[in-house]
């Protein structure tokens, strides 16, 4: 009997399409699941007749509770190699074998620079307005050469960034707790001598940190209000490193200039979510990692991590 496998989160319901799963065909089943399954109970039921599961990013959490509640479980792929909402202290213990993928930090620059440019330009706006029959420029860019690119995290996202950041004439700051001067001189940019100044000084801000307990809620209200008016604020990296809460009620208020926001508490975000109507916000629906190349290697690699396991030799494990 051929094992099944879940291929949890396929919203474009591309990942049979995007990667070659033929070679699975004589041993395994391949569904893939195109709406999210939010709660645990829910994904319980689902996925109990299942063998392997295939996730997508930290969207969906494996808590010892429910991995005790799938006893057939035994193989779980995560895309990317860093996954902090699996339990792998109860996946060994279950039996379950954990592997990951490769992921590129090209799209979430890209995607970065989609929304900065998106706000700088009114982009949204402009094009709604000529489509529907609106006014003809109704508003006033704010320009990016010569002004400051602040950026919190200067790691391999971040320093790529950066350099789009300067090859538009920007000058460009950063800060991280453990950022060295070392390093920002490497990467050609200023080191900001704290955050607040790195936040007081910003035309733009862009936050490229991995979640941890240092950095969750790193920017709350006092943070916000030491923007200026006229800055702008990204987030692609994760929404719990903003206070949401705090930035709503910036943006209503019109504390800063606006907001490009790709990820959010909850995803994904119910239809009555304040982020869905906030002002002053461009938003997107965690399209950081969503493109072509990375789907490919994502699911190319799942099935490459479905015949390893399966020869009795798996690859890329986690963590």
């Amino acid at each position: 009997m051929r094992l099944r496998c879940a291929v949890l989160d396929d919203f474009q319901n591309v990942a049979t399409e995007v990667a070659d799963w033929s070679p699975l065909a004589d041993d395994v089943e391949v569904v893939p699941f195109t709406t999210h399954i939010p709660d645990e109970d829910a994904l319980a039921a689902a996925l109990a007749d299942f063998d392997i599961v295939v996730t997508l990013r930290e969207r969906v959490p494996f808590p010892a509770s429910l991995i005790a509640r799938l006893p057939r479980l035994k193989l779980l792929i995560a895309s990317g190699m860093r996954n902090s909402v699996i339990d792998y202290a109860a996946a060994e213990a279950h039996g379950v074998t954990v592997c990951g993928t490769a992921s590129s930090s090209t799209p979430p620059v890209e995607l970065t620079w989609a929304l900065l440019l998106g706000l700088a330009r009114g982009i949204v706006q402009e094009s709604n307005a000529l489509r529907g029959g609106g006014p003809w420029q109704s508003t006033v860019g704010a320009d990016l050469h010569g002004r400051r690119l602040g950026l919190l995290g200067l790691g391999k996202i971040g320093s790529r960034v950066a350099q789009v950041g300067l090859a538009f004439g920007m000058r460009v700051s950063a800060w991280s707790q453990n950022l060295t001067k070392e390093y920002a001189d490497e990467v050609g940019v200023h080191l900001a001598g704290s955050k607040e100044e790195l936040l007081a000084d910003s035309d733009f801000v862009s936050v490229h940190l991995a979640l941890s307990d240092r950095t969750r809620g790193l920017l709350g209200a006092p943070e916000l209000a030491l923007l200026k008016p006229t800055a702008y604020l990204v987030n692609t990296s994760r929404a719990a490193i903003v206070d949401q809460n705090a930035l709503l009620t910036a943006l209503h208020e019109g504390r800063i200039a606006g907001a490009g926001v790709d990820v959010f508490d909850i995803e994904p975000l119910p239809a009555d979510h304040p982020m869905r109507t906030a002002p002053r916000l461009l938003a997107t629906p965690h399209l950081g990692y969503v493109s072509q190349a990375n789907y490919a290697t994502y699911y190319g690699q799942a099935v490459e991590n479905i015949q390893a396991y399966l020869a009795g030799a798996p690859v890329r494990r986690l963590p």
